[in-house]
């Protein structure tokens, strides 16, 4: 697949993760407190979906393993919020079976395996684990988010995700410098200008609910 194909898909995947935090952001600006909107869960999922095929397309493991850890958290948020079930079941069953049978497909038919993935000749072993190591603390933002939400039943996103959304990306971004990736450091260089304004909305929020 050409090169501009592959890029086109990533950018796409960049442009509606952006557009979900316009989304928020807007919203919590005009509200004075952070809102979680369920358009939110539904872009995420959908460029989830678009990020990981320009993963697996670029045989990007770290991109591959952010996407499989978050893409399920977004559903599970989708079911809090009652917008899951809106959506026909074979819908629903082909988003929750696509990464797994990607994966399984790509493995069976031998076109990666895990020794390529984590030895790619194109990405230093040190700048691989940079990768990991950044996508793992930036998808722990959703685990936390996820363990939060289930914990009052409620979609949310409290501070503490902004917080580690902000230094999840700002370890992405040196990935995407050192790789060379255009479509990692537009996404996450226009996310972290929301990620640190929801955090000071996110303080001004617990001020004023502690006054």
């Amino acid at each position: 697949m050409s090169d501009w194909i592959v890029y086109s898909i990533g950018f796409l995947a960049q442009a509606l993760f952006s557009g979900r935090l316009l989304v928020q952001w807007i919203l919590s600006e005009k509200n004075n407190r952070i809102i979680t909107p369920s358009l939110f869960w539904k872009l995420s999922l959908l460029a989830s979906f678009l990020l990981f095929i320009y993963g697996y397309l670029r045989d990007d493991f770290a991109i591959m393993l952010g996407q499989s850890l978050t893409y399920f958290i977004y559903i599970r948020n989708l079911q809090l919020q009652g917008e899951w079930q809106k959506s026909p079941w074979w819908f629903r069953m082909f988003l929750f079976l696509f990464p797994v049978i990607v994966v399984i497909y790509g493995y069976n038919n031998g076109e990666y395996d895990i020794y390529e993935l984590l030895n790619n000749q194109a990405i230093p072993v040190w700048l691989l684990w940079l990768g990991i190591f950044a996508q793992v603390l930036f998808t722990f933002r959703f685990i936390y988010q996820w363990m939060y939400s289930e914990k009052t039943k409620t979609s949310q996103l409290p501070i503490g995700f902004w917080r580690l959304s902000a230094i999840g990306a700002a370890l992405i971004l040196a990935y995407a410098v050192f790789r060379k990736d255009p479509v990692l450091f537009v996404g996450h260089a226009a996310g972290m200008i929301i990620y640190v304004r929801n955090i000071f909305i996110g303080k001004k929020e617990q001020h004023e609910n502690d006054a």
